[in-house]
């Protein structure tokens, strides 16, 4: 048996009360024979067992009632048959990540996920700790009332959300909590791919009730777009937007700077290719859209392009055969012009803005290093590498590095981004106005510059990093973790709402899907597009006995009136107060009538 306030137990102490003035009455003082008083006391011999079971059945009730107060206080748990549930710690886990979107035959399915919530907090009692924690991770403690007013405000997440994080944050409400009786409780749709993963997560084993409810419920057939991806990253001004759609053949549009800019239709899994050429100049905001369908919050996916010119470049006549090579190639292309605005060249001659690589010559290394400090570039070149070792970064798979050299940041302040590796140190690093590369731009270095990715890596360096409106678009999932980049000082969004931001720093993207813009005064220099996860379109969901498993339930509920009950079920544990208060008072009603019968008694004899 355990108790609910187990220092009520102190006032049992209070039981030894009766028992000392039933002791203190058996006290004889100096017997004194009367005459005249000789027949009472035969009278009292008559009736002393009597007055004595009396007084002994007075003295046991009075220690009853005080006990069983003292334990109605306690308020034990114990096995009881009966209706209700002993005072128990609910954690309801409400699954609104994108896919309680969807609309099928039995309405919609978050409609329905909040009926079952609503259900489980109709069946609770006011001495229920209530908690609701939502797919985001966000608890809100409260009555059954107040949770009550949150389900029907409750709107499906723009993403997945973090099961794992939400079944974390859930236990450790649980484990905190002073009540014995704990219960956690899921309401889910049952997708496939929130759950799924949970079988490598390193969740630990609940040492409670695990209650889950999945409604049944169709499939409902979807069509999301999985991907957008504008090529290249920088239109000058040319370009085209490519998209993966799921499903069945749909129609689809490309909007654009909020004007509709191409339409057509897809069937099945062929890619939607548009080529466009727009108008206007600078960073703009897209979006791929597509008819709306049961799950509407992954028919638009959207996207971001820099349109302008193409950065003017000034190759270093010294700056080698493959890197003079390339930037032909990049004019001959239209993704560069010849110019002046960002150097390309070896580092002893290091300005910016610039694409700087190391010296051919390591007797040049100390004026490139003194270059490098003109420009007030935080890094210098130190110890020489010999390899070869592979090199990590973005378009670099599969190009090895033969000589580098170590490159050290200088002071404890921001230095930059790192863009790629070698041997798990930095080997192309990138700043406000340059990017150093650690190595010489020539063969015998590293054969990056023989390979097919090398001109499209340079040209991304050119564009998105060195041109003077340069940056990048990055896509993350809403609350992802971004770093700000280099000169930002606030991030735009949607809506034109600026927010203050620091760069170098990290911070949550918004929760709001679309384009938010990194501003650097009143110049955009780069994007932040929140898109959902991918697989938040695929609807398919676990098979009931592969979902309790993975959650640790022994089974999952599929009617919430069933559901209910099981969630606040305490077997034969119940609360024990009032059948104790109901004994007390009996107690305090038998004394009273066996007290009443003594003080009858008394004048007879």
């Amino acid at each position: 048996m355990s108790f609910l306030a187990p220092w009520a137990l102190l006032l049992a102490a209070a039981a030894a009360v009766p028992l000392l003035l039933h002791l203190l009455r058996r006290r004889t003082g100096t017997r004194v024979d009367f005459p005249a008083v000789r027949y009472l006391l035969r009278a009292e011999k008559e009736h002393a067992r009597e007055v004595r079971m009396r007084n002994l059945l007075l003295m046991l009730l009075r220690v009853g009632i005080v006990l069983a107060v003292a334990l109605a206080l306690a308020r034990p748990l114990g096995p009881l048959p009966g209706f209700g549930h002993a005072p128990a710690a609910v954690v309801l886990v409400l699954d609104n990540s994108l896919s309680s979107g969807a609309a099928g035959s039995g309405g919609l399915m978050l409609t329905r996920l909040a009926a079952a919530a609503r259900a489980v907090l109709d069946a609770s009692s006011r001495a229920d700790a209530l908690t609701l924690v939502t797919m985001d991770g966000e608890a809100t403690a409260g009555d059954a009332d107040a949770l009550r007013a949150m389900l029907g405000d409750l709107r499906p997440l723009a993403g997945a959300g973090d099961a794992a994080a939400a079944l974390r944050r859930a236990h450790a409400i649980l484990a905190a909590s002073p009540l014995p009786e704990r219960r956690l409780v899921i309401v889910t749709d049952g997708q496939a791919s929130t759950w799924r993963p949970l079988a490598q997560d390193s969740l630990a084993a609940a040492a409670y009730p695990v209650i889950v409810h999945r409604p049944d419920a169709v499939v409902p057939a979807n069509r999301g777009v999985l991907a957008v991806s504008v090529e290249p990253a920088h239109w000058s001004p040319r370009g085209l937007v490519r998209a993966t759609i799921s499903g069945d053949s749909a129609s689809w549009r490309v909007v654009l700077d909020g004007r509709s800019v191409a339409r057509g239709s897809v069937a099945g899994a062929s890619p939607l290719v548009a080529r466009l050429q727009p108008t206007t100049r600078g960073w703009l905001a897209g979006a791929v859209e597509l008819e709306p369908d049961e799950l509407r919050g992954d028919d638009v996916r959207h996207f971001a392009v820099h349109v302008g010119e193409a950065p003017a470049v000034n190759a270093d006549a010294a700056s080698g055969a493959f890197l003079r090579g390339a930037v032909d190639a990049l004019v001959d292309a239209g993704r560069a012009r010849r110019g002046t605005e960002v150097f390309v060249g070896s580092a002893e001659r290091a300005q910016t803005p610039g694409l700087l690589f190391a010296p051919s010559d390591p007797l040049k290394v100390a004026d490139a290093n003194r270059a490098l400090e003109r420009a007030g570039i935080p890094w210098r070149f130190g110890a020489r590498r010999s390899g070869p070792a592979p090199l990590r970064g973005p378009l670099l798979e599969g190009a090895t590095v033969s000589t580098w050299y170590a490159l050290d940041a200088l002071g404890s302040g921001p230095t930059g981004d790192t863009l790629a590796r070698v041997s798990g140190a930095p080997w192309a690093v990138a700043g406000d106005g340059y990017v150093l590369v650690a190595s010489p731009a020539d063969a015998a270095a590293t054969d990056l510059p023989v390979r097919a990715s090398f001109l499209p890596w340079l040209d991304g360096l050119l564009a998105e990093r060195l041109s003077r409106a340069g940056g990048r678009a990055l896509e993350v999932a809403p609350g992802g973790a971004v770093t700000v980049p280099t000169g930002a000082t606030s991030l735009e969004f949607p809506d034109s709402a600026l927010r203050d931001v620091r760069a170098g720093t990290s911070m949550r993207a918004p929760a709001t899907l679309g384009v938010h813009f990194w501003r650097r005064g009143p110049e955009r220099i780069g994007a932040v597009v929140v898109n959902a996860e991918p697989a938040e379109s695929d609807l398919q969901v676990l098979p009931a006995d592969s979902l309790a498993q993975l959650l640790g339930a022994p089974r999952v509920h599929a009617e919430p009136a069933s559901f209910a009950r099981a969630a606040l079920s305490a077997g034969t544990r119940r609360a024990l107060d009032t059948p104790l208060l109901v004994l007390a008072l009996i107690l305090l009603a038998v004394e009273s009538l066996v007290a009443r019968r003594g003080r009858a008694a008394r004048p007879e004899s």
